[in-house]
């Protein structure tokens, strides 16, 4: 059901020609994602393969089907154009950092020719991915029975269930403490107009779009939290901003990428913050869909 309301969501913002024809597709589950690329078949996406959309509203495994719906340039730049609210000037930001966010925690990602090396605007966008949001209520509750929701650091590799695990366990932080989700790429809480598409809590408060390090020192001056969560640590300045908040008093819960124990202790990130005893335990997660490889307790934490 939520993957067919997804669907709808989609839909909305195509072209008329190309919703009418993806509307009556029937097997949406599994489904993850909805590509679409100038000159080239639409693609759905499932967890286990690629199909293509065909002009019946039937699906087949070959692009080269006669009968495939290829995209166009037109329509591209007619979805772009719904996605902006047909204010392409007012999105800036998204056409900056090529994604957008809306309902129901959907995130479009674009591609294109970007006008300035590394910093401008994107154009002559000739591609546009529909990636369906993942809400897993209650996968992270064995752990939060067995280490609470403070003081945990999650590693894992890419598609790996990482955030999901994080978002869950933000959901059973924000019903008992005061929360802050640092969001930076809005892929947590999938806020849309202040509203967030996710449960990440009933006293969490989400900061979207901030630099996670900014976000972080901005938190502890002015949310007074008893624990931060942020996504997907990676470069020095996040460890510097979580160092300087642990002589706060804050406490952390966050993800790291890293597809084993002994590559996320290879990281010197990840032992600045181990050494310093910022996290009580490690969850490793493995395959998909937030596996839990192992929990390791940090003796000499906190």
């Amino acid at each position: 059901m939520k993957d067919r309301t997804s669907l709808e969501t989609i839909c909305s913002y195509l072209p008329e020609r190309i919703w009418k024809v993806l509307s009556s597709v029937q097997n949406t589950d599994g489904l993850t994602e909805i590509r679409l690329r100038c000159g080239r078949p639409l693609s759905l996406i499932y967890a286990d393969s690629c199909r293509y959309l065909t002009s019946d509203s039937s699906l087949t495994f070959s692009p080269a089907n006669s009968k495939c719906l290829t995209v166009t340039a037109d329509d591209i730049s007619q979805t772009v154009e719904a996605l902006c609210r047909y204010s392409r000037h007012s999105c800036t930001k998204e056409l900056t950092e090529g994604y957008f966010v809306i309902e129901n925690g959907i995130r479009v990602g674009i591609a294109g020719r970007r006008t300035e090396s590394g910093t401008g605007i994107i154009t002559d966008i000739s591609s546009l991915n529909f990636r369906f949001a993942r809400e897993v209520i209650g996968c992270a509750d064995d752990i939060y029975r067995n280490c609470g929701s403070k003081g945990l650091l999650i590693a894992g590799s890419v598609n790996s269930g990482k955030t999901t695990l994080l978002r869950d366990l933000c959901r059973l932080s924000g019903n008992t403490s005061k929360t802050v989700l640092v969001d930076e790429r809005n892929e947590i809480s999938a806020t849309y107009y202040g509203k967030s598409s996710f449960d990440v809590g009933v006293q969490t408060d989400v900061m979207v779009g901030y630099d996670r390090a900014a976000g972080i020192v901005s938190a502890v001056r002015t949310l007074s939290p008893e624990v931060i969560f942020c996504d997907e640590i990676a470069v020095q300045a996040d460890a510097d901003a979580i160092l300087t908040a642990l002589g706060s008093g804050m406490q952390f819960t966050a993800t790291i990428h890293a597809g084993s124990f002994e590559e996320l202790m290879s990281r010197n990130i990840a032992r600045q913050l181990i050494d310093a005893r910022a996290f009580s335990y490690i969850i490793m997660l493995s395959g998909r869909n937030s596996e839990i490889s192992a929990i390791r307790r940090l003796k000499d934490a906190c």
